[in-house]
């Protein structure tokens, strides 16, 4: 189902259609975290890294809570953003030999990834309440509290020491 699908007649469809993207991109995250847990040097960005991985299994659980609640199949859907902010990311850090270096480049796709989440979650809390689930809408404002968390955190860590180190 592509993004202006016939399948997507309501406004109800297209809360669906971006909670189930929004639940297969929290998925592949998952997936990809822990290799960037691997090449990250620095000791904090590893620690981010790895409580921003417990957050998002958290995150995923809440995404099937607002399944449940809204009476949908917990169910993904592709999302080429997230596959190709992903594959990027992977590429970038496959071409960088310096381990300061990498940390930059590692926090400049972790934030691609929490600006891209930030969007997702801002629109599904807005399409929540205009539908009338301020359920469903404090579930994902939970989520979207913990994105923006991470994305200032990440660039305290960037703008405090990383970017510095690896100038």
């Amino acid at each position: 189902m592509g993004f202006f699908s016939k399948d997507i007649k309501t406004m109800d469809d297209l809360f669906v259609h971006t909670l189930r993207d929004i639940y297969y991109a929290e998925n592949q995250i998952v997936k990809a975290l822990p290799e960037m847990i691997d090449k990250a040097s620095d000791q904090e960005l590893k620690d981010g890294f790895e409580r921003h991985l417990q957050e998002t299994e958290l995150q995923i659980e809440r995404l099937e809570q607002v399944f449940k609640l809204h009476g949908v199949e917990v169910s993904g859907v592709n999302c080429p953003a997230i596959d190709g902010i992903l594959e990027e990311a992977d590429e970038v850090a496959g071409e960088v030999d310096d381990d300061k270096v990498l940390d930059a480049a590692l926090i400049a796709a972790a934030q691609a990834v929490e600006h891209y989440e930030i969007t997702r979650y801002g629109t599904l809390i807005a399409w929540a309440k205009q539908l009338g689930r301020n359920d469903c809408a404090a579930l994902l404002q939970e989520n979207l509290k913990e994105e923006m968390q991470t994305d200032k955190a990440l660039t305290a860590m960037a703008e405090s020491r990383v970017n510095t180190a690896a100038a």
